[in-house]
């Protein structure tokens, strides 16, 4: 399994920004995928999930109703859509995958590598 995200950047806090994972390697019908977040000297912590069927997500406290994840199964593409981004959201995100819903919260079996968002003040 491959997964590849970009679309970190810089931008202003209540901006948005747009985080894509390219997913390859297998067929992804029976995966839950899933974004992660560390900011400097955190710990990496869960931001969201879905089912590759997109008929269930799940968020953190933190970024539910500012965030959204959505699919495109067409192009083995999943998606981070920020809005509202604060200081706080500033942090190096990672996509993963797993077939497993536990695993997908706490500890996926396969990393994207990651890609920074800073947000300024």
């Amino acid at each position: 399994v491959q997964l590849q995200a970009s679309g970190g950047g810089l931008v202003q806090a209540g901006g948005s920004l747009r985080l894509s994972c390219l997913a390859s390697g297998r067929t992804f019908s029976n995966y839950f995928m899933g974004w992660f977040r560390q900011a400097p000297g955190k710990e990496r912590e869960f931001v969201g999930a879905v089912t590759w069927s997109g008929s269930s997500t799940i968020y953190a406290d933190a970024v539910k109703g500012r965030f959204t994840i959505s699919k495109n199964n067409a192009e083995n593409t999943v998606y981070l859509q920020m809005n509202s981004l604060k200081p706080e959201d500033s942090a190096v995100y990672y996509c993963a995958a797993d077939t497993r819903r536990s695993a997908i919260l706490t500890g996926p079996e396969y990393w994207g590598q990651g890609t920074q968002v800073t947000v300024s003040s």
